[in-house]
């Protein structure tokens, strides 16, 4: 891998209770900006609608990212937002993951196939989902 400077765009990531694309068509009303979603192929017990897996909405002075998948133990103040980072390529992302994992104990060994979200939390308790596009 060639020492090359990450580019990265940086997001807001909040995990919603089943309305996530509502919500970004909302903040779209608030902040302008163009949206774009992820919507997984079939329902999901618990969903009325097919979720979304990554929703974008990226505006001139803000960019929020969402997902109606809440973590294992569920959706709960406090684990709903996580610093979203988007990687233009896997290179990028596993150096973020070493960089971001410096001091921690339980590092992130990347599974075989690579899933367009990974999520990792840091030595400081920060939560930070990485992205590719």
């Amino acid at each position: 891998m060639e020492n090359r400077p990450l580019k990265v765009v940086s997001a807001i990531f909040i995990t919603f209770s089943g309305n996530c694309e509502q919500a970004l068509k909302f903040y779209q009303t608030c902040f302008g900006g163009s949206l774009k979603f992820d919507i997984l192929d079939y329902q999901l017990p618990g969903f009325s609608r097919k979720p979304v897996v990554n929703g974008y909405l990226n505006a001139e002075k803000i960019a929020i990212c969402g997902s109606d998948l809440a973590h294992d133990e569920g959706l709960k103040i406090g684990n709903n937002m996580a610093v979203y980072l988007q990687c233009s390529h896997i290179d990028e992302r596993n150096a973020l993951v070493k960089k971001l994992e410096l001091g921690k104990t339980n590092r992130f060994t990347p599974p075989i196939e690579e899933p367009r979200l990974i999520e990792i939390t840091d030595a400081f308790g920060v939560r930070w989902v990485l992205g590719l596009s």
